[in-house]
């Protein structure tokens, strides 16, 4: 198995070889026999990457023991679905993982403009084609997945055991198709670039592959806070880890090209500053794969291996420096058609917007490598933490609340002092009502969180403005229901109201961020069977300290007790601890009873003597954040929806509809 396997990486290799050679050379019209081949040259590449992918897989599903990376990340005793997540729990895995998403991206990019943008296809293909050949060198030559072990032993290490946890099945797939997908508008902004083609065709063709990959980027991002909130022992969601950082830098500056690629489709202007974006966007997914496994920095995400770090960093330094050679000599190509009109215009917020964004990139980028660049100059071990980068994000992040709200409020060009009065008079009259209402709440000791859900309000009624214009608007012409009219305007243009949808979502998750993080409750107490501690009005009781063998591990297990100060019964947490047969590592489960309002948090480190010492967080809102988060995603979907095939007939309300916005 381990030749075969190293026998398809090999192959794949030189395919991809031909698939770039054919491409180039198909450039020519009259090679288009070359430029064919180099179309089934990709297909064959996602056919390569597939099975050897499966003959890994096959591996780990039955046990080869005799493979390092099963031996490693396999046992007998651990779950089949397990099994199948241990194929990215290595790094060789999940490097032949990413090979195969992006060879499969790169099939469908190359299948569905078969019939269309020739011109950029021949250097789509090369581009998509050097990067899988690139994952077929390091598989092949510096981590290959099929590296054998001299003993083979009689059962694997498995999984540690924060890797045992469902959101190992979704949080790092979810991540690796964001990260892939964004090569696909890369390689079609780079291949615009090359050939001087640099009309917003390109653009519209690559509208979809922007919004799924930032989607996936998103959902990903939420679904490993959700992950370290569950599994973890700090209490939290996100504490600015490198690695997390990595994961977004890309989606920061993925959501500053969504927006800005707008203006460039309906007004031409900043077209530089999109193809830098992404351009910067895709280097900071690679810059994400080489923080995670180069060991440049400590982090509980990072790979232990550091084989690939030079080969990542190579990629980082061509693609950057590549493309900043076509964009610099491009800028005669690159001139917008249009100049900023009014500072008060929809175009004018969104350059703001963006600059917010990239800025939060940058600091965050700088924050995340100082440490490591301290101690590559001067050996000194200099630690950058959370409150750094919580004061920071903060302000900006307050300031892109109220961007969300005044964005689609603003007509484009120019708005006129009465356009502003109108469409911001009730936002604001709202935001100004809900002040002294948030002063009788805890709000008030933290300006802040006062100022962050005052503006939430603003924006949400900006938002709400919006659905309600259009509702309005189609319930006069139609004479239909008003929910009739919400689901018209929705369904006749999903992009729009989508987008307003994902800024709803986005406004929640900063409520529940802001708040949890601001008023959170701490407690640590000791006890034995029958005993009870009080943390946040809470009374916490022992009712059963147990050990048990299960067929995977030896388990400690409590069964605490809560009621809050009206003596009222609010649940019963069990946090537990597992040693894993087949793996030495301690593995802790989180107990956590959740509501609308607050969480109450607890973990058990340890069992001695019959006392278990135990930590509490009660944590206000954090239920926002995952529900911001399913309200990303709906919105998302919605916006990216197909619109299918119809007949454009003019359709006088929707003409109404875009002149009231």
């Amino acid at each position: 198995m381990s030749l075969f396997g190293r026998g398809v990486l090999l192959l794949a290799l030189a395919t991809a070889v031909f698939t770039v050679v054919a491409a180039l050379i198909g450039r020519a019209p009259a090679k288009r026999a070359w430029y064919q081949a180099s179309r089934r040259g990709m297909y064959a590449l996602f056919g390569l990457f597939a099975v050897a992918v499966g003959t890994l897989q096959v591996a780990l599903l039955r046990g080869d023991f005799s493979l390092e990376n099963v031996a490693g990340y396999s046992s007998r005793e651990i779950q089949w679905y397990f099994k199948i997540t241990a194929l990215w729990a290595s790094q060789a895995g999940s490097l032949m993982f990413w090979a195969l998403i992006l060879t499969g991206f790169s099939a469908i990019a190359v299948y569905t403009n078969r019939a269309r943008n020739r011109d950029l296809m021949p250097i789509v293909i090369a581009i998509l084609g050097a990067l899988a050949g690139f994952f077929a060198l390091v598989l092949s030559f510096a981590t290959s997945p099929f590296a054998t072990v001299d003993v083979v032993p009689e059962n694997g290490s498995g999984l540690v055991s924060a890797l045992r946890n469902p959101y190992m099945i979704t949080h790092p797939p979810m991540l690796y198709l964001g990260y892939v997908m964004v090569a696909i508008p890369f390689a079609f902004a780079m291949a615009a670039l090359v050939t001087r083609r640099l009309d917003t065709g390109w653009l519209t063709s690559m509208r979809k592959w922007n919004l799924a990959s930032w989607t996936f980027l998103g959902i990903g991002i939420v679904l490993g806070a959700k992950w370290a909130y569950e599994s973890l022992t700090f209490g939290g969601y996100w504490i600015w880890d490198p690695v997390e950082n990595a994961a977004l830098l890309p989606w920061l500056t993925g959501t500053a090209y969504i927006h800005s690629v707008m203006v460039q489709e309906r007004r031409g202007m900043l077209k530089v500053w999109n193809m830098v974006l992404i351009l910067v966007t895709f280097a900071l997914t690679i810059f994400g794969t080489f923080m995670t496994r180069s060991g440049i920095t400590s982090s509980v995400h990072a790979f232990g291996a550091r084989t690939v770090g030079p080969y990542l960093l190579g990629l980082l330094v061509v693609t950057l420096i590549g493309g900043m050679y076509l964009i610099i000599t491009r800028l005669s190509y690159l001139k917008s058609s249009h100049s900023l009109e009014s500072y008060f215009s929809r175009e004018a917020i969104f350059l703001y917007n963006n600059l917010l964004l990239v800025g939060l990139a940058f600091i965050v980028t700088w924050g995340t490598l100082y440490p490591a660049m301290t101690e590559l100059f001067t050996g000194e071990k200099i630690t950058v933490g959370t409150p750094f980068f919580d004061q920071v994000a903060a302000p900006i992040g307050i300031v892109l609340l109220i961007l969300t709200g005044v964005g689609p409020l603003i007509p484009w060009r120019k708005a006129s002092p009465k356009q502003l009065r109108q469409r911001f008079l009730w936002p604001t009259i709202a935001g100004l009502v809900s002040l002294p209402l948030f002063l009788l709440t805890d709000a008030r000791g933290s300006w802040p969180v006062l100022v962050t859900l005052v503006f939430a309000v603003f924006t949400t009624v900006c938002i709400g403005m919006e659905f309600w214009r259009g509702m309005a608007v189609r319930h006069a012409h139609g004479g239909v229901t008003w929910l009739s009219a919400l689901g018209q305007i929705i369904s006749r243009n999903r992009r729009r109201y989508g987008g307003y949808i994902v800024h709803m979502g986005i406004v929640v998750v900063i409520c529940g961020i802001a708040v949890s993080k601001s008023f959170v409750t701490e407690g640590q107490f000791q006890l034995r069977q029958g005993e009870s501690a009080t943390v946040s009005g809470y009374t916490f009781t022992a009712i059963s300290l147990t050990r048990r063998r299960t067929a995977q591990a030896m388990r400690v297990e409590a069964a605490v007790d809560v009621k809050n100060a009206s003596g009222d019964h609010v649940g019963t947490l069990r946090p537990a601890m597992n040693a894993f047969t087949s793996n030495p590592d301690m593995g802790v489960e989180v107990a956590i009873i959740g509501g609308p309002t607050r969480d109450i948090w607890m973990y058990m480190p340890s069992l001695r003597d019959g006392v278990a010492p135990f930590k509490v967080f009660v944590n206000p809102m954090v239920s926002w954040i995952w529900a911001g988060g399913a309200i990303f995603l709906i919105g998302a979907v919605v916006a990216g929806w197909p619109e299918g095939r119809r007949r454009r007939v003019p359709d006088p309300v929707v003409e109404a509809e875009r002149a009231a916005a």
